[in-house]
């Protein structure tokens, strides 16, 4: 077994460790190959805003010659700032059923934080908000939504025997063509923006939701507030954010909730599912790909709900309700969605997973993060 580091620069090292994946998965007709061009953006370090402040590191595991697992370590100095931690994230592990691959993997992962004066190590967790994030525990028999992680089940194993301890989980929901969403929330929650002076910004163009970007750091790093286990985004990373959304996001499923001062303090986002269209072009979208991914777009019957948060002065009062009617709303003012997911939601809220449950909500999947001390 050759445990080494992967230089950026050398263009078969990184083809090598973007390469594996297809490798692990090539009988799993479940999982969906990643957008190959924002793939090799996260290892570049010229144009992906993370390194402008942070670090991370890439490592290949080697056996008999060939590539058998993969992992990548980060130093994330805004999370560890705002959270005021020392914490190393691991992300992009793929590994085959090879204890002794995952084991070298980790050890050098292990060793760069600490040389950077980490002191524990949690993941899997990505480079953006974007990132899903969590080892897929339940639901391996469904296909994932666009972005969100899958990974076979013995990755479990291969991570818990090296020491981790849970950290903790996130369910995503189904929402299927017969569920009866109850008209009182969307009564309750009209009233409660008429009594908060709250409306619902709709935008129709890619133009109009381009124009609303500026504002959307500020708004995301306010909903931060009094959360942990987050970081502040940056300028370069908003940009490159809107950037990817916008090419495949539909703008009318983008709502912004705009306080009567006319600033806004809350949003949910929601996009049109590609994964099906992404099996099928192997993340490809130069040449041809983009042709059947503009296709799938227009096409696809699933809807991703993959984001939601108010600032915290409209949290309490029923604030929440705003988000739950207007996620149903993206649903059922479609006219062509049948299928949605509501993805990734801490366990730790309770209260909104059993008012969702309540719903007919289906959590049919589950992610973990784990933890280790170094």
């Amino acid at each position: 077994m050759k445990i080494s580091p992967i230089s950026l620069t050398d263009k078969r090292q990184v083809k090598a460790f973007l390469d594996l994946p297809f490798h692990i998965y090539a009988d799993t007709p479940q999982w969906v190959p990643p957008l190959r061009m924002d793939d090799r953006l996260r290892l570049d370090p010229a144009r992906y805003p993370f390194y402008q402040h942070s670090q991370a590191g890439f490592f290949l595991a080697h056996e008999s010659g060939r590539p058998v697992g993969r992992l990548a370590v980060m130093d994330n100095r805004l999370y560890n700032d705002y959270n005021r931690a020392k914490t190393a994230f691991f992300y992009l592990f793929e590994c085959e059923n090879n204890p002794g691959a995952a084991q070298g993997l980790f050890s050098a992962a292990f060793e760069w934080a600490r040389s950077r004066g980490l002191t524990e190590m949690l993941g899997p967790k990505g480079f953006t908000v974007l990132d899903g994030f969590g080892l897929l525990v339940k639901g391996f028999e469904h296909r994932p939504a666009f972005g969100q992680p899958y990974n076979p089940p013995y990755y479990a194993d291969l991570i818990e025997s090296l020491g981790f301890q849970i950290n903790g989980e996130a369910v995503s929901g189904y929402i299927g063509p017969d569920i009866a969403f109850p008209p009182r929330v969307h009564e309750l929650a009209q009233r409660i923006a008429d009594r908060r002076g709250l409306r619902i910004a709709r935008y129709r163009t890619r133009r109009d939701l381009r124009a609303f970007i500026p504002k959307l750091k500020d708004l995301y790093n306010n909903a931060l507030r009094g959360t942990a286990g987050n970081a502040p985004l940056t300028d370069a990373e908003v940009k490159m954010m809107a950037d990817q959304l916008l090419w495949f996001a539909d703008p009318k499923l983008l709502k912004i909730v705009m306080n009567n001062q006319d600033e806004p303090v809350g949003f949910l986002m929601a996009y049109p599912d590609i994964s099906a269209a992404l099996q099928k072009t192997r993340g490809r979208v130069f040449p041809f790909g983009w042709v059947r991914l503009l296709r799938e777009f227009k096409r696809s019957d699933w809807l991703n709900l993959n984001g939601a948060g108010l600032v915290p002065e409209y949290r309490g009062s029923g604030g929440t309700a705003i988000l739950y009617s207007e996620m149903f709303k993206s649903v059922a003012e479609s006219g062509k969605f049948r299928h949605a997911e509501v993805v990734q939601i801490g366990t730790e809220n309770e209260a909104m997973q059993r008012e969702m449950e309540n719903f007919g909500i289906d959590f049919y999947k589950m992610h973990r993060t784990y933890q280790i001390k170094l």
